[in-house]
């Protein structure tokens, strides 16, 4: 019976009994090799799982499969037996009379044949009893694996994702398996719904704020769990960051920072040669700087893209086992081999080392290690003969895990595919939807060489000019902290008459927009005599075009609020990045505020600009005038001369204008009034807005010699130079009309003396009208809403300064 269902698997197993015994042989085979010999490859505890059941079960479940084709495999492994047994007794029969189970060519018809039949059946059944029993053996391993898993651990109202099911990249997961990457078998990891992804940054400085800022971004736009970012950052880079996640609001996202200058002491006396500097070692003190209840991490370098849902990275730490503490991403270029060049002496590493541009750190298990005095030792020891680093922590780590093998848990490449000219990255992968994380670690960033740099450099500049508005999403399901300036929000927002034709103005004052400070390199010290002033404007992309005559004229700190897209905000760092004259001055602050809403918050623009001048006056200016030469110096005098440092006073510069694009520039006042004789100039809006600047007495100013005193008026605005504790800008004033007119308003309210400067002027240039004027000339509701906010801004001002503020009212219905 055996020989010849043996010779029929041999054969090919050409009918389902022929396939059913060679999966029985080789189990029976393995069965005997144990009990014969003692040295079969399964301990007899793992016997149950053997023969028929496990070889179809394995062959069905596919190692390393999705819930679903566990599931399909385990319907399969019920359904054998009944399979089994119909074709033996059901298939057996024919016209109601047996058929041998043997093939028809090789049946004799002599009772000897038939009773050898019989007892062959009968054999035949006693096997596939024995395999049912298996399969029932196998079916209870089965649900006891399933009752033991995460799902049924945390209870049916959490519900889990494992790395397949939920993100969209099991096909890319499979197809880095190919490429070379290992992966265990068995239910992928899984991370609950909700449970908080903690991720540490180290970020120093104005160029680094702005990586970090693409980095979020394209973790924020995979993300479907919390977040909590831990920022180890200098004072420059939390400033900036702190300001932008404050003004992001993006739900489920909490962030603390860590002072990075505290920390400068506990890696201060390791000599580093990397181009990140000190900074670039802090990552070894990670476990000292973080909370002592955090137990895990993900760390990442600033020059890290993800293109897939870090929930999956977070995943891998329930792969550690053991000692593992560390998990990391082998390094794709020579350089720990010392083959790159003649001389070349790297750090003690494992083989070709491990980047620590991703790592995943046990922070509890690390502490109980002591961490702190493994690392400091080996840095000490190795020092002694490499004198510095030459990747900072990368070097330390590398060395400690050469002497400490078992701390790393390697993970797969495509969890950190790094890019410069002598790595080994495409061998990494087999084709780049497979990455799930793009590290550019090379100074030369975007420049690297690569075959399929194109492909990287378009992902990375896809989240550098996405619209971070749009990252504001919920998570739905998700319970998050309160947040008490959203919460105000919402509820200045309610009480708003959605009805009210004003409604969208209205909104406006209460839009938080997202605000990057500092989006450029800023280096300036005040002068010592407190005289220092700053120009203080705002613009738009159409109006970009004026920073460098702008920077020409004014040779002082600049700071300027710019209302951008954030697509617009990279056009314009080309533009900055390009341009001689912007690159030559450090002292010009330009902070982005992204665009959101339908209106130009020209106030909020000019509150930012002015909220972050470090000097002690400013120069409240606009964009499209440009001041003559020699007015930063002539302003810091006149601070003296009329001390502004102990009175209210706003100094105004009188405003001219000209119609002709190209204007030679007067140099002194005697020029700018000849210029006025012959046409060429004009006083500011004389022919449209004459009250905005008439109280200014151009008259009298032609003959001046001294600073004059001037009165308020209705609808005067003029440009004013004032101590850097002066009020803000009313908000409720957006896109065109009077949003000058009421911050004059209050200055005059606080009891502020207006000082026409006799030697000093600014002339705005021509450029086409704005969106915003446009609106106001085309829109009569637009009017009607301005009137409607001019008269509750004049009530405020009445609640708000008494009897002394009814003068504006009375003036307005004069005017």
């Amino acid at each position: 019976m055996d020989l010849e269902l043996t010779s029929r698997c041999l054969l090919g197993g050409r009918d389902p009994l022929g396939k059913l015994h060679c999966l029985s042989l080789d189990a029976e085979a393995q069965r005997r090799k144990y009990y014969e010999g003692g040295r079969g490859p399964r301990a007899p505890g793992r016997e149950a799982v053997l023969g028929l059941g496990v070889a179809t079960s394995e062959r069905m479940l596919g190692i390393c499969r999705g819930r679903r084709k566990f599931l399909a495999a385990s319907l399969t492994v019920l359904c054998i037996p009944a399979i089994t047994w119909l074709y033996l007794f059901a298939g057996s029969l024919e016209d109601g009379k047996p058929v041998s189970l043997s093939p028809p060519e090789s049946q004799p018809h002599s009772p000897r044949y038939a009773a050898a039949g019989q007892r062959e059946r009968e054999s035949l059944e006693v096997r596939v009893r024995e395999v049912e029993e298996e399969n029932r053996a196998l079916r209870r391993q089965l649900s006891l694996a399933q009752g033991r898993g995460p799902a049924h651990r945390h209870g049916n109202h959490s519900k889990t994702y494992s790395v397949e099911e939920g993100t969209g990249d099991s096909e890319n997961l499979r197809a880095g398996i190919v490429a070379g990457n290992s992966s265990e078998c068995g239910q992928q990891p899984v991370v609950e719904k909700c449970e908080t992804i903690h991720v540490a940054i180290v970020c120093a400085g104005y160029n680094a704020s702005r990586d970090v800022v693409t980095l979020v971004k394209s973790v924020l736009f995979h993300r479907r769990n919390p977040l909590h970012f831990h920022l180890v950052a200098d004072s420059i880079a939390e400033q900036i960051l702190a300001t932008l996640f404050q003004t992001w609001m993006v739900p489920a996202v909490r962030v603390d920072f860590y002072n990075a200058d505290e920390l400068k002491s506990e890696v201060s006396w390791i000599p580093n040669k990397h181009y990140s500097g000190i900074y670039g070692l802090m990552k070894l003190v990670l476990t000292k700087t973080l909370p002592a209840n955090l137990e895990r991490v993900i760390v990442l370098d600033t020059d890290i893209t993800f293109a897939t849902d870090i929930a999956e990275l977070w995943a891998v730490f329930h792969k550690f086992k053991g000692q593992q503490v560390l998990g990391l991403v082998e390094n794709q270029s020579d350089w720990y081999l010392g083959n790159l060049w003649k001389n070349h002496r790297p750090w003690p590493a494992l083989g070709r080392g491990y980047n620590t541009g991703v790592i995943l750190l046990l922070l509890d298990k690390l502490r109980k290690m002591k961490w702190e005095q493994m690392w400091r030792l080996t840095a000490e020891r190795e020092l002694m003969g490499m004198l510095s680093t030459s990747l900072a922590d990368q070097d330390i780590f590398n060395a400690v895990i050469k002497q400490n093998p078992f701390l790393v848990y390697p993970l797969p490449c495509f969890w950190n595919v790094q890019l410069s000219d002598h790595t080994r990255s495409e061998q990494c992968y087999r084709d780049v939807s497979d990455l799930k994380v793009i590290h550019w670690n090379s100074p030369k960033k975007l420049r690297v060489k690569n075959k399929h740099v194109e492909f990287f450099r378009n992902l990375y500049l896809t989240f550098l000019e996405y619209d971070g508005n749009l990252l504001r999403r919920e998570l739905f399901g998700c319970p998050s902290e309160a947040d008490v300036n959203s919460e105000n929000l919402q509820k200045q927002l309610s009480e708003l008459d959605e009805d009210d034709l004003c409604y969208e103005f209205r909104r406006e004052r209460f839009t938080v927009h997202r605000t990057h400070l500092y989006f450029l390199h800023y280096e300036y010290e005040p002068a010592s005599d407190n005289t220092d002033v700053t120009l203080v404007a705002q613009l738009s992309m159409d109006r970009l075009q004026m920073l460098e005559a702008i920077c020409k004229h004014w040779e002082g700190p600049i700071s300027l609020a710019l209302y951008l897209s954030d697509a617009e905000a990279q056009q314009f760092l080309r533009y900055a990045q390009g341009s001689e004259v912007l690159m030559s001055r450090h002292n010009v602050a330009y902070h982005i505020v992204y665009k959101e809403g339908q209106f130009y918050p020209v106030n909020l623009l000019r509150n930012v600009a002015m909220k972050h001048v470090g000097t002690p006056y400013m120069f409240l200016s606009d964009i499209d005038f440009l001041p003559m030469y020699g007015l930063y110096e002539y302003l810091r005098k006149s601070i003296i001369q009329l001390d502004l440092a102990n009175t209210k006073k706003a100094m105004i510069v009188p405003a001219f204008e000209t119609l002709r694009y190209r204007l030679s520039f007067p140099k002194s006042k005697a020029e700018l009034l000849s210029m006025l004789d012959m046409g060429t100039l004009f006083t500011f809006r004389y022919h449209v807005w004459t009250k905005g600047h008439a109280p200014t007495n151009f008259a009298k100013w032609r003959t001046a010699t001294t600073p004059y005193r001037v009165e308020w008026e209705a609808d005067f605005e003029p440009y004013v130079v004032v101590r850097r504790d002066c009020p803000e800008y009313d908000r409720r004033f957006v896109g065109f009309g009077w949003n000058k007119v009421a911050h004059i308003m209050e200055l005059d309210a606080q009891e502020y003396e207006f000082i026409v400067l006799p030697n000093a002027y600014m002339i705005h240039m021509p450029h086409a009208p704005s969106f915003d004027i446009t609106k106001f000339r085309s829109n009569k509701q637009y009017r009607i809403c301005l009137k409607t906010l001019k008269e509750e801004f004049q009530q405020d001002m009445s609640r708000r300064y008494g009897f002394a503020a009814l003068k504006y009212l009375t003036a307005e219905n004069n005017s």
